[in-house]
């Protein structure tokens, strides 16, 4: 009988391994999963081409831009040319600008229903024309008049000792009413009919999405002037001012949230009916009456669910982070507008998409 030796073994074994691996074709590594079809388009806000903020999104992958723009600053017959020149730019920096948003064109006086409002709403018209000439097909607009998204701290220490903002109630009352004093629900209401059925027929003929904002806090009053869109049903009667393919919404998740609406169902819904034209992947924490924005990763809201729920929904639109905490490094001058928590919240999204293998662009 042959004895067996500890070198003996050593050798009879990698003759034995060297034998497998050249019997067995060596297996290459898996091939990266790439979308097969066109998918929901990763995007963020800019307001220039030339921005630091630019250039670390394309560093992180993002390809779309959403552009704020004023066009109040040029006469109507320059809106093309100067959306044009914008767009040129965006592109120079490798973004595609998918859609703007805020209203492109003055429109306080529109909101507030006052004297002007329909020389801004001439204006509107031109600038929807325009945007369609040079292929931006999406506005994202809101109807909050007096004062925006408001918010009473923009210090509030979150995860590590990153900042971010949030709203009181109380702290909004004691600053009292705005200039503008007490504006009715009613009034509220006029005013948005009489926008859209003027401008909805424009949007509709060249093609182009109104996509409406809603409140942000979705309270009414809010000093003193009356906010509207505070619920979904609310926005089912705007859809019914003027029915229209590109009457829809801009799907602000928190917002929906802070409105007590069930957002996995209004999602689902909204997308079965090619309603939601744009998305603010955000969260929050807390009731409208008083809520801080919290990372994209760490809210009560299931995100991955909402990823899947646009995806199979078959919205292919633009979706950006929305109001994410400074984190260390970035200055707080543009609350819940710094990069360094949306670098963080695009991670967490591809990692989403591409784990569940859902495309986006």
């Amino acid at each position: 009988m042959k004895q067996l030796t500890r070198r003996g073994c050593i050798q009879g074994t990698l003759a034995a391994l060297a034998g497998a691996h050249t019997a067995v074709p060596a297996l290459g590594a898996p091939e990266k999963w790439k979308p097969s079809k066109p998918g929901i388009k990763f995007a963020e806000l800019f307001y220039s081409p030339q921005s630091r903020d630019v250039r670390l999104a394309k560093q992180v992958g993002v390809n779309y831009a959403i552009a704020g723009v004023n066009l109040g600053r040029v006469r109507r017959e320059q809106y093309v040319e100067t959306l044009q020149k914008i767009k040129d730019g965006f592109a120079e920096a490798g973004l595609t600008i998918a859609g703007v948003e805020s209203h492109p064109v003055p429109a306080e006086r529109i909101k507030l229903g006052v004297e002007g409002r329909d020389e801004e709403i001439e204006n509107y018209k031109w600038a929807i024309e325009a945007l369609s000439k040079v292929g931006i097909n999406m506005i994202c607009y809101n109807f909050m008049a007096g004062l925006g998204w408001t918010r009473t701290r923009t210090d509030v220490p979150e995860r590590g000792g990153a900042l971010t903002s949030e709203f009181d109630l109380e702290a909004a009352k004691a600053l009292g009413n705005t200039r503008w004093g007490e504006v009715s629900e009613e009034k509220m209401w006029d005013n948005i009919t009489y926008f859209i059925k003027q401008v909805m027929p424009v949007a509709e003929k060249f093609n182009v999405q109104m996509a409406l904002h809603p409140d942000d806090p979705p309270l009414s009053p809010l000093r003193g002037v009356a906010r509207i869109l505070t619920s979904a049903r609310a926005y089912r009667r705007v859809m019914e001012i003027v029915p229209s393919r590109v009457n829809g919404v801009t799907f602000c998740q928190a917002n929906f949230r802070l409105m007590g609406e069930d957002i996995y169902s209004l999602a689902k819904e909204w997308c079965a009916k090619k309603k939601i034209f744009f998305v603010h992947f955000r969260d929050v924490e807390g009731t409208k009456e008083k809520f801080r924005e919290t990372f994209h990763d760490n809210g009560p809201t299931d995100m991955v669910r909402m990823l899947q729920i646009y995806s199979k929904g078959g919205f292919t639109g633009p979706i950006r982070p929305d109001h994410a905490p400074t984190i260390e490094g970035d200055p707080n001058d543009r609350p819940g507008y710094a990069m360094g928590g949306k670098v963080l919240a695009f991670g967490y999204m591809r990692g989403i998409m591409e784990a569940l293998r859902l495309p986006y662009e």
